[in-house]
């Protein structure tokens, strides 16, 4: 379908992340847009603040009748009244990937895949590319914390997007330059094995418009077969890849560092938000800018003012007593990451760590590597998991990751639990981690730990 013509949109899980960033989207370019989901959530409200007419029961009655395009998500379970309705009524149906697809075709496309990071490296590339005037449409897949939004337009006809790989969605998608972040498994309930993961995000690379750019994250597996038009690696210390980061110094919770390519050098770039794993993709992000004929000071000034993604690495107490920190991570790597990053910037503080699975089928396939990585916390605790679209499967509990640790001071509790032990203990450093509902904690843990 041609995006420009479209002018009466109906969304059928409107509050999703990617779903609304296209609501958003359709929203600004003077569409009516409406649509349905499960419960009203803090994002919900602000689209039906925004002039979108939003309902929070599946029932045909209250279905925009006059849409002209209808999307939904895959998480939409298949026996859905209203989605079901339109399909039956010869509605134009179509998936939010569908619509991405689009997009792409119509527009210069960056897009990021990965199994970690891109949320990340994709909001930063899109506020670089706002903040030094270049201009982009941003779909991204979490909240930026200097607009508070997933979405921003530009009349430079360029998008930045957050390519998923969960329901093989970012196949579609056509990009002028591409970004990959990581392979490693997940998702095994959609692809099976971690070579069928691979061979998708092989697929991923071929679908790279003509003279169009890749850019790899150097020592990826399968490197040799991600097959670009134009290949071009990042990493943070390899000085074998493409573009990468040297003279890296923490200081204030952020780094200063440089960024050297291949007969340039960005000197003296300032990120004020945690994490080593973030240098890494604010160098990926400032190579697509480099790639863009982009001004590097203008760069410099952007990447400083850069405040991160809600739930990235997000500072939410972060004073001499303590620093509490939440994150989305729910992959091991991703783990991984966060606990060293934070025990790194935060040297001779007892690291706490509180944990939320998410998916039966994620955490039975990659206990070992939760095992491992919350091995390096000192005092783990471990939340019942989050099933998100999924049901209970036998014999897979949280337990089921903390019988495979090393660590002993790990103990398992409720949330009215978890909250009563922060009040109890006050830890000087402080983490939440999973991407099921243990950001609703947050808030009450932030204020007891304030009050230290």
């Amino acid at each position: 379908m041609n995006i420009t013509t479209i002018n009466r949109v109906y969304f059928v899980g409107i509050g999703g992340i990617g779903m609304s960033a296209l609501a958003r989207f359709f929203r600004q370019r003077g569409a009516v847009v409406g649509g349905y989901d499960r419960t009203e959530t803090p994002l919900t409200k602000k689209l039906s603040a925004e002039g979108m007419a939003i309902h929070y029961t599946d029932d045909v009655a209250l279905c925009d009748k006059e849409a002209q395009l209808v999307v939904y998500t895959p998480a939409i379970p298949a026996h859905h009244t209203e989605l079901n309705w339109y399909r039956d009524n010869g509605y134009a149906v179509y998936k939010r990937s569908d619509v991405l697809q689009w997009i792409t075709e119509a527009m210069y496309s960056v897009t990021v895949g990965g199994t970690h990071g891109k949320t990340t490296i994709s909001t930063t590339i899109a506020w670089l590319l706002r903040e030094t005037g270049y201009g982009c449409n941003a779909f991204l897949g979490g909240i930026s914390v200097n607009y508070e939004s997933n979405y921003w337009h530009s009349n430079n006809n360029t998008a930045v997007i957050e390519a998923d790989e969960y329901d093989r969605s970012f196949l579609k998608l056509r990009p002028d330059i591409a970004v990959l972040t990581a392979i490693d498994p997940d998702h095994l309930d959609i692809y099976g094995t971690p070579a069928e993961m691979e061979e998708a995000f092989i697929q991923y690379t071929r679908n790279i418009k003509p003279g169009g750019t890749l850019l790899v994250k150097q020592g990826l597996h399968r490197q040799n077969e991600l097959l670009g038009p134009n290949t071009v690696t990042y990493s943070l210390t390899d000085e074998t890849a493409t573009v990468h980061a040297a003279h890296v110094v923490t200081s204030n919770g952020g780094y200063t560092f440089d960024v050297v390519g291949q007969g340039w050098i960005a000197g003296n770039m300032r990120l004020n938000i945690g994490g080593l794993h973030n240098v890494e993709n604010a160098v990926a992000a400032i190579a697509v800018a480099q790639m863009l004929g982009i001004d590097i000071d203008n760069v410099r000034t952007a990447l400083a003012a850069f405040r991160g993604i809600r739930r990235r690495f997000e500072y939410l107490v972060n004073t001499d007593a303590c620093v509490y920190i939440d994150d989305y991570a729910h992959h091991p790597e991703e783990l991984s990451a966060l606990i060293r990053s934070a025990k790194g910037l935060f040297p001779g503080r007892k690291c706490v760590v509180a944990f939320q699975p998410h998916l039966f089928s994620r955490t039975r396939d990659l206990a070992e590597g939760f095992a491992h990585s919350l091995d390096m916390a000192d005092e783990v605790l471990l939340l019942d998991i989050y099933p998100a679209r999924e049901l209970p499967m036998p014999g897979v509990t949280s337990a089921t990751i903390s019988m495979l640790m090393k660590n002993p001071n790990v103990v398992h509790v409720s949330k009215d639990e978890l909250v009563a032990w922060v009040a109890a203990n006050k830890p000087a450093l402080m983490i939440t981690a999973g991407a099921g509902d243990i950001d609703k904690l947050t808030e009450p843990i932030r204020n007891i730990l304030n009050e230290n």
